[in-house]
């Protein structure tokens, strides 16, 4: 049947991410959107694009093809006017000109990283080797601003816990003038060292990279003030009291950063005078974690502080303190501020995200309408509104001016997924049944895969028609009743629900799928199956589908288990201790939510599944429980996945592991 061919399409797409636009910016008068996207659905060179907000015209910029490239550009730098675009291609620097049309490359030190314009478009910074560099955007002049003092210390890169845990993935910023910039220097000698080998390869050098385990040392974070005309300054702030910096940047008024002390429980955000002193702006505490959201905090052009709190059960949008969006409307993003503008995304449903704007006179209003995620970004009076949906899309918006869509080429799924979104139970979880296509009432009962994610980093019941969505259906369409829950610590639906899992990331999602799974059998009376239920799950979902068939096997009969952290002192520090503490101060809380612990627990069939290059999940965590399991002599797979991360990206492991699974569930639930 066609869906047959979705696992093969799914690998060929990159999950149907090629062909997609991307990474939308418009110039500061918002006649031209610049954007990535590939030529089609199954191309993988993402090219550079211009589209013109008055006629809606597209026009191709950069070309990885015609450069020589046989990758694509995965992100950009522009400067302020939108005119000139920096990127790295190939271990080169380029330049494309957005209003010529012209691409050259600029001479720069080997392997240049993170490109940066300047908001004047004569400079640019980046880093290679370390140093924080910076070259004219002629050409000419290319020298090194900071050098590394060691060979692990950095200037100008974030650091691992800020780029995953704290959404600060950059490590330099501007000054609008373009005279002098703002810079990380990362120092990580004292971080633990981790090797990840290649077990096929053994003539091959292990890789060494240092990784804050839970409990140990992090980076040591400064921030420097560096000038083009030689300055230097530390900033100063309690830097024993407040070792993360959660977030930086430099707007009209001056640099300014985020702070955050090791337990996370306060944040200070500071404004930075010339000579590096600093000043608190604001500060924010929470008895369990104050919650770090993207884009925050920032300045309006006027000099208003834009940040969040935590009211009641709200997380709501701050301006100079004061808080500007009502009780229920769920802040989850700031994507912008114009002059005194403010453009976040927030939720009153969690299942949907809209974009919405601020202004002091006006108060809020939704730019965003029906089902979906949406986000966006304004300039110069153009605003570009991305839509993730079935249907999903990305206008462009231009006061005066027609609307005009950025066209997708990602080629549309095989599979057409069938959500029932439903709310479970007196705590109305959220939750998604998708059903075989075809599937009458009265058919009998179907075997039940339960398919969560259920963790504090993402949702997967939502309308926004994601990938792991047809996923869910393609499993349906192999003769199961597929089941995803959204419990207790997923995000969307409120500070208090957040904060459930505090000391705990066990208990209550593994509660909420057995309570979502009953639910849901009640609502649909003969159609699941409770005597065949299988779960499967990735990363955090890995985990609670091995930890539901070692705690509850009297409910769960098989589990696939996908990148497991099966012990939560292997995981890096700001993610672990925001949720448990520091294990020095609460070993139990990592002592309870080990699966290591609970091997010889294991009744039911386990399969692991893991990617042997993964430096998010390291090897450790599956093979550790396996020798727990063997020791405790109880019986399981383990599926390795040579030279794989933490999510497969190569096309014959994504397509065969789909089947792998598939017929490893069929198996243990005799389907």
């Amino acid at each position: 049947m066609a869906t047959d061919s979705f696992p093969q399409q799914l690998a060929r797409t990159r999950r149907f991410t090629l062909g997609v636009p991307v990474q939308p910016e418009p110039s500061a008068d918002g006649s031209t959107v610049l954007f990535l996207r590939s030529r089609g659905g199954s191309d993988p060179l993402t090219c550079l694009w211009a589209l013109d907000a008055d006629s809606g015209e597209e026009r191709l910029i950069a070309d990885p093809g015609t450069l020589g490239s046989a990758g694509g550009i995965t992100s950009y730098s522009a400067d302020a006017g939108g005119s000139l675009a920096a990127f790295v291609l190939d271990g080169a620097l380029w330049l494309a000109d957005a209003v010529s049309g012209g691409v050259r490359a600029v001479p720069s030190a080997a392997e240049p990283q993170d490109p940066r314009l300047d908001p004047t478009g004569r400079t640019i910074a980046y880093v290679s080797g370390g140093a924080l560099r910076v070259v004219g955007a002629d050409g000419t002049g290319d020298r090194a601003l900071a050098e590394p003092e060691d060979c692990d210390i950095t200037y100008g890169l974030a650091e691992h816990v800020a780029a995953e845990e704290m959404y600060r993935t950059r490590g330099h910023w501007w000054s609008p003038d373009g005279t002098a910039l703002l810079v990380a220097r990362i120092d990580e000698r004292a971080v633990t060292r981790l090797f990840l080998a290649d077990p096929a390869d053994p003539q091959q050098q292990p890789r060494a990279i240092r990784y804050p385990l839970a409990g140990t040392a992090n980076a040591d974070v400064s921030l420097w003030l560096l000038g083009l005309d030689g300055r230097r300054a530390e900033v100063r702030w309690d830097r024993a009291a407040f070792e993360y910096v959660t977030a930086a940047g430099w707007d009209g008024h001056g640099p300014y950063a985020a702070v955050q002390s090791r337990d996370q429980r306060t944040v200070r955000t500071l404004a930075i005078g010339a000579d590096g002193g600093t000043t608190v702006l604001a500060e924010r505490s929470d008895p369990h974690w104050v919650e770090l959201l993207p884009g925050l905090p920032v300045r309006t052009a006027g000099g208003a502080l834009v940040d969040t709190t935590d009211e009641g059960d709200t997380r709501q949008l701050t301006v100079d303190g004061k808080p500007v969006t009502p009780a229920g409307l769920q802040l989850r993003a700031v994507v912008g501020t114009e002059d005194e503008e403010v453009l976040f995304t927030a939720s009153e449903e969690p299942t949907e995200t809209h974009l919405w704007a601020y202004l002091p006179d006006l108060g809020i209003r939704k730019l965003s309408s029906g089902p979906g995620l949406h986000t966006g970004v304004r300039r110069g009076g153009t605003l570009v509104l991305t839509t993730r949906s079935p249907d999903g899309r990305t206008e462009v918006l231009r006061d005066g001016a027609p609307s005009w869509p950025l066209t997708s080429y990602a080629e549309p799924p095989v599979v057409t997924a069938r959500p029932e979104l439903l709310r479970l139970g007196p705590r109305e979880l959220r939750a998604a049944l998708y059903l075989p296509t075809g599937h009458r009432p009265g058919d009998g009962p179907l075997p039940v895969l339960l398919d969560p994610y259920a963790g504090p980093a993402m949702q997967k019941v939502t309308t926004g028609g994601a990938w792991y969505e047809q996923v869910s259906q393609w499993f349906a369409d192999q003769g199961f009743a597929v089941l995803v829950v959204d419990g207790r610590g997923t995000p969307g639906r409120g500070p208090q629900w957040d904060k459930t899992v505090w000391g705990d990331k066990a208990g209550p999602p593994l509660e909420d799928q057995i309570d979502g799974l009953r639910e849901a059998a009640r609502l649909r009376p003969g159609l699941l199956d409770l005597d065949r239920v299988a779960i499967r799950g990735w990363s955090f979902g890995g985990y609670l589908a091995a930890l539901a068939v070692l705690r509850r096997p009297d409910v769960f009969h098989a589990a696939s288990a996908g990148a497991a952290p099966t012990d939560w002192r292997l995981y890096d520090t700001h993610w672990q201790e925001r949720f448990l503490g520091h294990p020095d101060q609460y070993p139990e809380h990592y002592d309870d939510g080990s699966l290591i612990a609970e091997a010889p627990n294991l009744s039911r069939p386990l399969l692991l599944i893991q990617g042997l290059a993964d430096d998010n999940v390291y090897p450790a965590h599956a093979l550790r429980l396996s020798h727990a399991l063997l020791a405790a002599g109880r019986p399981h797979e383990v599926l390795p996945l040579r030279a794989t991360g933490h999510r497969p990206t190569d096309e014959a492991v994504v397509e065969n592991l789909l089947h792998h699974e598939l017929n490893f569930l069929r198996k243990q639930l005799a389907t």
